[in-house]
């Protein structure tokens, strides 16, 4: 079984739910039941130089954040995307461009250079044509989502539904949620209330209390889902939210 680390501002197991039975039993994990600040204090009296080194706030290997030039460096030139791409609204309109999709994930408002008359995020991403579909806030909304390439910890697969809290981020806030078979190993999953800014390609962990039941990759929108609008009917309910609480998402989403 995986458990989530005693220090839940550290806690890894988001990143690790991939791990298999065989893995698993040839992992140590000899910090898991430690606070971040009882682990520095034990390295301070050993005498070890890096128990008072700052915590990593952004992407570790890349030097001074330089995302951009670290992808195009390694990106083979018959992969790379093809440049400069459309920005668009969702009902089509061209409202401007953008250097490239693989600079940009859902959500983000960082970097889009459109000035309208209320900000706008990134929606929808197609990478076959390298345009960016943008909306409000709220039609980042999600309230299902498709995941693939499933591993399960705890048994070998999904039978069935079953209740679960899934996570969309490192830094998401768990919301509770019932999985579901979905047919070619997929997973259907259906949050109680719609999620900010689902990004296919980033991993959704399931937990059960403190076990990590598995997770996968989420993949493209199922068919029909057409953001907070929609989903607000479904839920029953509203997502009211202050311009604090936005800026303080939009650091913890996108921090560089």
């Amino acid at each position: 079984m995986l458990k989530r680390g005693r220090d839940r501002k550290k806690d890894q197991s988001y990143v690790l739910f991939c791990l298999d039975q065989d893995q698993l039993s040839r992992a140590v994990f000899p910090i898991g039941g430690y606070e971040k600040q009882d682990v520095r204090e034990d390295a301070r009296r050993r005498g070890l130089r890096a128990h008072d080194r700052p915590d990593s706030q952004d992407i570790c290997f890349i030097p001074d954040g330089q995302l951009r030039e670290f992808l195009t460096a390694r990106t083979p030139s018959g992969r790379r995307p093809p440049g400069t791409g459309v920005i668009r609204s969702a009902g089509g309109e061209v409202l401007g461009e953008h250097p490239g999709v693989e600079f940009f994930t859902v959500g983000q408002r960082r970097g889009l250079g459109l000035a309208r008359g209320e900000p706008l995020y990134v929606a929808e991403i197609d990478a076959d044509s390298n345009e960016l579909v943008v909306g409000t806030d709220q039609e980042t909304y999600r309230r299902v989502i498709e995941a693939g390439d499933i591993n399960f910890i705890p048994f070998e697969r999904l039978e069935g539904p079953m209740r679960v809290t899934a996570r969309i981020r490192y830094r998401h806030r768990e919301a509770p949620a019932v999985i579901r078979p979905s047919g070619d190993g997929r997973v259907e999953v259906e949050f109680d209330s719609p999620q900010r800014a689902p990004a296919p390609g980033q991993a959704v962990v399931f937990y059960e209390g403190e076990t990590v039941v598995g997770g996968g990759w989420i993949g493209p929108a199922p068919e029909g889902a057409h953001g907070m609008q929609d989903a607000v009917k479904l839920a029953g309910r509203g997502f009211p939210e202050t311009g604090s609480e936005r800026r303080r998402r939009d650091t913890a989403l996108y921090p560089c």
